[in-house]
Order: structure tokens, then sequence, then C-alpha cells
């Protein structure tokens, strides 16, 4: 699978709001007891049962978005832990669960593919509404998901889903752009919809896959949701310019 490096739109100002987004992913996760760099949280077992905890805590899972009451925790996560203690509230975890991820590799996957697409993106609609239609992207995949496996207990974590609407807003705002990517052992240049159509149809397939830990379906739902709005940023645009001409 290619790995993007950077694209082919140049930006007209500094992308501050990815920057941030992407700063704000690391810090998080070097906070978090996933991160080998947080010592306060034990060793072994004791950090293995922490991070449990803390994901059940404030990972987003699709019963409780669904019916709006905290789940029972994992009877595996009670038998090798004890008894896990802790308030929360679901809806909330909707948007704690955008900014926490599993390890390092989980993380370094996700905000490449943001840092390489989200420039482009901000750059087109602009910093404040770019971070609102993010943070929307985020929220779009997750209780997609959830209505999707309403029973399911696991928590989802992770930016994925918010990131792919963002490439989803990226292939419509910039169909014909292309995208430096690695193909090991070479560096070339794809066409985006060569890259992102590869990328959703690899999602699209792996839906049904049952022994998988990634929430494919999230990917897609937050994909949909980028290119639609998208396309309405793409059609309000020109709206607003004749509406500025005839007010003129």
């Amino acid at each position: 699978m290619a790995l993007p490096l950077y694209d082919s739109q140049p930006t007209r100002r500094v992308p501050w709001i990815t920057y941030a987004l992407v700063a704000v992913n690391v810090v998080v996760y070097l906070l978090t007891p996933m991160a080998n760099f947080a010592t306060w949280y034990g060793e072994g077992r004791a950090r293995e049962c922490r991070a449990a905890e803390f994901v059940l805590e404030h990972g987003a899972v699709p019963a409780e978005l669904t019916t709006g009451r905290r789940q029972p925790p994992p009877e595996d996560v009670v038998r090798r832990c004890g008894p896990v203690d802790y308030d929360k509230t679901p809806w909330l975890s909707a948007f704690t669960s955008m900014f926490l991820h599993s390890g390092a590799l989980h993380l370094i996957g996700n905000l490449v593919a943001l840092f390489v697409v989200g420039q482009g993106v901000e750059d087109r609609l602009g910093r404040l509404r770019y971070l609102l239609a993010y943070l929307a992207f985020g929220l779009v995949a997750v209780y997609g998901y959830a209505y999707t496996a309403a029973d399911a207990g696991t928590p989802l974590i992770g930016a994925s889903g918010a990131i792919a609407g963002v490439l989803g807003a990226y292939l419509v705002l910039n169909p014909r752009g292309r995208i430096v990517s690695l193909l090991m052992p070479v560096v070339i240049r794809l066409p985006v919809w060569t890259v992102l159509g590869y990328w959703f149809v690899v999602q699209w397939l792996s839906t049904g896959d049952d022994d998988s830990n990634v929430a494919y379906t999230a990917h897609i739902y937050g994909f949909a949701a980028g290119m639609l709005f998208a396309l309405l940023a793409r059609r309000a645009g020109p709206a607003r310019k004749i509406a500025a001409l005839s007010r003129g």
C-alpha cells in the first residue's frame, strides 16, 4: 500500500488548525496509559488495566451512545483487573474518543494522512469551518458506526473517522490533484482519485471482517460525510459570489 508523503496543492495560508490537531493528538496520546512515555500509570498488568479502564471511560461504546446509559464493563476486564469504577457521559465520549489512540502506529498512520490532506482542505474551507467540519465528520463516523452496531460493547477510539471525512472533502475540493506517495522502494505521484478511491474500496471490502479490530464502517460514514459537506460548500461558494455581485 502506498504511503502518502505530500500533495500537489499549494496552500495560501499557514494551516494552523491542521498543525494544532496533529499536536493535540500527539500530546493526548503521550498522556494516556497507551503510551510507554506515561510511566506514572505503572508497568505490566497494572498498566494494562489502567489502559483498559481509560479506554472504557473515554472511548465511544456503541451500546452507550444508542441508549444514553453507561454499560457494565466487559467481563474479561473485570476478571483480569477487578471492579472498574468511573463516571461517564456517553455523548461526551463521542468527542473524547476522537483524540485517543491504541498505540504509536495507530497514531502515526492517522496523523500522516491528516497532515498530507488536511492542509489543502483547511486552505479551501477556512480555519473555523474546517475545524467544525472535522469535529462533525468525527461525530458522524462515531454515531454512524454506533447505530450500525448498536449492541457492541467494544469502545471505539481514534481520529480515523474524522480524518476519513477530511479525505472525502479533499477528493471533492481537489479532484485533479496528485499525491506524492512512497510505494516501496520508489516515490511516485498518483492522482488523488487513485489513492483515495483505492483506500475507500479497501474500507468497503473490509467491513465484513469480523476478526478485525478496525471500525471500517466508521471510516465509510466519515468519508461520505466529508464528500457531502464539500459538495455543499462548493455549491455555496459560487452562490455567495453571485449574491455579492448583485448587491454591488
